[in-house]
């Protein structure tokens, strides 16, 4: 297959972009990514040079451009979105744009070409919060609490409306917290391994007790990679890692795995219409699927934490905000969190 990958710049479209060329040695990935903030060229250092990787700069909300990529690949996996909770209560904006806008304007690229094959990446915040009993599934109504959610439900209805309005080839996937290489330093467990490895405090949330399904990135990536390849059109696919921890847990494992005591904890004021908790039961996937987490949480966690240690220079970076400059240095692009140039660039500096 050759897909297109948009977001791929990012946390999970980077690892699953791994997983795809280490796993399939004939598929091709096209990636389209915007580079904003979240978007780090460098996390394709080790690929960069591959031939069945070409990255393309530009816009999910372009639709010309849009049109152009998927006329040239066999699937598109839509991972683009703006995701960070917290952004999102201080500006929607973007977050109606990207998310719902430029599902929408992907939905109709495919649709135009042929019935592209369609995979749209949830997220489980699209169900609301649950209190101390109840799980998310595939049926669960959706109950969005931030703009950030509320975005993503509007793509997910989207995507929904397409497959019963148009018969399109789509399905969609809902996923818990990821955690594990590349994740954006602002996000709760690399800030706070991050933090540490400065010497600095970490900050956590009201009481702390907020609770969240953790689940390990790669094994996020195989489910996305097996619901593409093998999910029945029009069906949505919940992935979990069955692993629910609170905030204050998550936390202390990191201090103890680090060697640092309960005196690194700063407490917060709680962000408004914080969720106090996510469940996902996987069992649709691992039923029709074959799909289960592979990763214990503490192995995961610990793997992060060396991730994070061995990639001192890539992290630090991007907190300081030296990431933003090497596109430009390295391929003679400027502007790179604006608009996409009329003709992008791929990541070669050629001309698409």
């Amino acid at each position: 297959m050759k897909l297109l990958v948009t977001g791929g710049a990012g946390f999970i479209g980077t690892n699953y972009i791994h997983y795809v060329l280490d796993t399939h040695p004939t598929d091709e990935v096209v990636v389209l990514d915007a580079l904003t903030y979240a978007g780090n060229i460098e996390n394709f250092q080790r690929i960069e040079h591959n031939p069945r990787f070409r990255f393309v700069k530009g816009d999910i909300c372009d639709a010309a451009l849009v049109d152009k990529l998927v006329q040239q690949v066999d699937a598109v996996v839509h991972i683009a979105a703006e995701t960070h909770v917290d952004r999102s209560i201080h500006n929607a904006d973007d977050f109606v744009r990207t998310n719902v806008l430029g599902t929408q304007v992907l939905l109709d690229a495919c649709r135009k070409h042929f019935n592209k094959r369609f995979h749209h990446v949830s997220t489980d915040e699209v169900f609301g919060s649950l209190g101390r009993t109840g799980i998310f599934r595939e049926n669960t109504p959706y109950e969005p609490r931030s703009p950030y959610s509320a975005s993503k439900a509007g793509a997910d209805h989207l995507v929904s409306a397409a497959f019963h309005t148009h018969g399109q080839a789509v399905t969609i996937s809902n996923c818990t917290n990821n955690y594990g290489p590349y994740c954006f330093p602002e996000k709760f467990i690399p800030l706070f391994i991050t933090n540490l490895l400065e010497g600095k405090k970490v900050p956590l949330y009201g009481d702390g007790m907020n609770i969240r399904d953790w689940i390990y990135v790669a094994d996020h990536c195989k489910g996305i990679d097996v619901a593409l390849r093998k999910g029945r059109n029009g069906e949505t696919y919940c992935f979990g890692g069955r692993n629910e921890r609170s905030n204050t847990e998550v936390a202390q494992m990191i201090l103890f795995e680090m060697g640092y005591g309960q005196e690194m904890i700063q407490t917060v004021r709680d962000r408004p219409g914080h969720d106090r908790r996510y469940a996902i039961d996987p069992e649709k996937a691992e039923t029709e699927l074959g799909w289960a987490a592979e990763t214990p949480f503490l192995h995961g966690l610990r793997k992060t934490i060396e991730w994070y240690k061995t990639n001192t220079s890539w992290w630090k970076r991007i907190k300081n905000g030296e990431y933003r400059e090497y596109y430009e240095k390295q391929y003679g692009v400027n502007g790179i969190t604006g608009p996409a140039p009329e003709r992008p660039f791929d990541i070669r500096g050629e001309k698409t």
